[in-house]
Order: C-alpha cells, then structure tokens, then sequence
C-alpha cells in the first residue's frame, strides 16, 4: 500500500510541533529540514543507511555549502549530483520517501 500521505498534506503539518512519530525517520528529517532546522535534520540522516537517508544527507550537505561532503553522499546514494534549485530536491526527495512509505 502507498502512503496516504501527499506532498501537500505533508507540507500541511509543517505548523506542528513535531513530526508525527509513526513516519519514517527519513520523512522525519525532511520535515525538519522544511521547519528550517538544518541539526535535527542531520542529526537524522547521518545515523541512518538507507538510500532515502544518504541522498538526505547529501542534500543537507549541499545546502549547508559543502558541495564535496554533498556530492560524496550523492554518490552513497546512487543519485547523480543535482544541482540546481535546492527546494526542487527537497521536495524530490519527499516525494520518493511519500512513494515508498507504507503506513
């Protein structure tokens, strides 16, 4: 089953507290990335292994500046170095963590 979850619903919570605790972690650190808390989001991505997590950690990377720490993780991840817009990734991103979510 897919995630019930758009990314306009996901967006939709971003003036709550938290994040919901059932989501993935993955999803988790994208949220917290959207409420501009770049250390939470990190401190997420870089304990977890998952191909969501490393391209996380990669873009986190890049948006911090840190374009080769960021393209390193970009390539942990299998993922191609982006480029371009940084809020086009993001939500990339959290539209594959919504594709694989299963509730």
């Amino acid at each position: 089953m897919k995630s019930p979850l758009t990314y306009t619903e996901f967006k939709s919570t971003l003036s709550a507290n938290s994040a919901p605790a059932a989501w993935p972690q993955e999803l988790r650190a994208m949220w917290y990335d959207f409420n501009n808390d770049w250390h939470e989001a990190h401190e997420i991505a870089q304990d977890l292994h998952s191909t969501h997590a490393k391209r996380i950690h990669g873009y986190l990377h890049w948006k911090e500046g840190d374009l080769w720490n960021a393209r390193y993780w970009y390539r942990q991840a299998g993922t191609e170095f982006p480029g371009g817009d940084l809020k086009q990734e993001a939500r990339a991103i959290v539209q594959a963590i919504l594709s694989d979510f299963k509730p």
